[in-house]
């Protein structure tokens, strides 16, 4: 009985194994089939077949990054990218992380009042962006901030600082409010116990929050097309912008699906204890 039982064991741990193994093929073929067109010359996308191995079924060149990287819009979209996600980031900390901590630790009059509040936070992640588009757009044209990195910085701010409150939120509950209570006999005010004490305790879910911001910003599509498609332009809505009169230059959609991607990743891999910790830690019990 032990024997099958062994058996049965290493049997679904090779099916698990295997199912896995070919999840994985799948989820990274894209990335392999991307890396692979960019390092072809333009007449080798159509005439390499099978997987298209370097150096077996063709010769590697960087032209197509030399070629990309050099235009001025794709180094205005990088630019306007990084600064865009970062600030963004930033601002939503700030605000994210003082309103979770004040519905966390201070009582409202109202009954449920904290409770609420953070459901109405919630809910405004939830919200479909496609239905505050417009509304949106008017707001910015109204503002005279149209094509602006101001504007997607705001837009992105509103989107992503309900994530960072309800994250906060939950990684300051999880405190144990002993600590600020001691702080506080020993004359420490609010701003240091928060300062000193609360955010230094939670920074994996800081972290974890910062890093996800970060690759909602980057990845976000719909307000920087409607928004922001000239001056403010961002990686993703310079990659869909690959087709011309001579139809989709696929080497050069390659290159750019790469440098779209290649951050969000690394910074995940990088930072994957964090974020995992972070979440963990921060997770919403109810």
């Amino acid at each position: 009985m032990a024997q099958f039982m062994f058996k049965r064991k290493k049997l679904s741990f090779w099916g698990y194994f295997i199912l896995a193994l070919v999840i994985a093929l799948i989820t990274f073929l894209p990335f392999y089939w991307a890396f692979s067109l960019s390092l072809r010359n333009p007449i080798q996308t159509f005439t390499v077949a099978g997987l298209g191995v370097p150096f077996i079924q063709y010769k590697p060149t960087l032209n197509n990054w030399k070629t990309e990287l050099a235009v001025p819009e794709t180094q205005r979209a990088i630019l306007n990218s990084v600064i865009v996600s970062i600030s963004t980031a930033l601002v939503v900390l700030v605000l994210g992380t003082t309103a979770a901590y004040a519905i966390a630790r201070f009582p409202f009059r109202k009954p449920m009042a904290n409770q609420d509040l953070t459901v109405w936070f919630l809910s405004q992640r939830v919200l479909p962006p496609i239905a505050t588009a417009i509304p949106f757009f008017l707001i910015i044209r109204f503002m005279h901030l149209l094509d602006t990195r101001l504007a997607l910085v705001i837009v992105n701010t509103t989107f992503n600082l309900p994530f960072v409150v309800v994250i906060m939120r939950q990684a300051f509950i999880d405190i144990p409010i002993e600590l600020e209570e001691a702080a506080l006999v020993d004359g420490a005010g609010f701003f240091n116990i928060f300062w000193k004490i609360s955010l230094r305790l939670s920074a994996p879910s800081l972290v974890a929050a910062l890093l996800i911001v970060i690759a909602f910003t980057w990845n976000e599509f719909l307000f920087a097309l409607t928004i922001g498609s000239l001056k403010a332009l961002v990686i993703p809505v310079q990659m869909a912008g690959a087709v011309d009169t001579r139809g989709i230059q696929f080497w050069f959609l390659a290159v750019r699906f790469l440098v779209a991607v290649t951050p969000p990743v690394i910074i995940a891999l990088l930072a994957q204890r964090y974020i995992v910790r972070g979440l963990s830690f921060g997770a919403v019990k109810g």
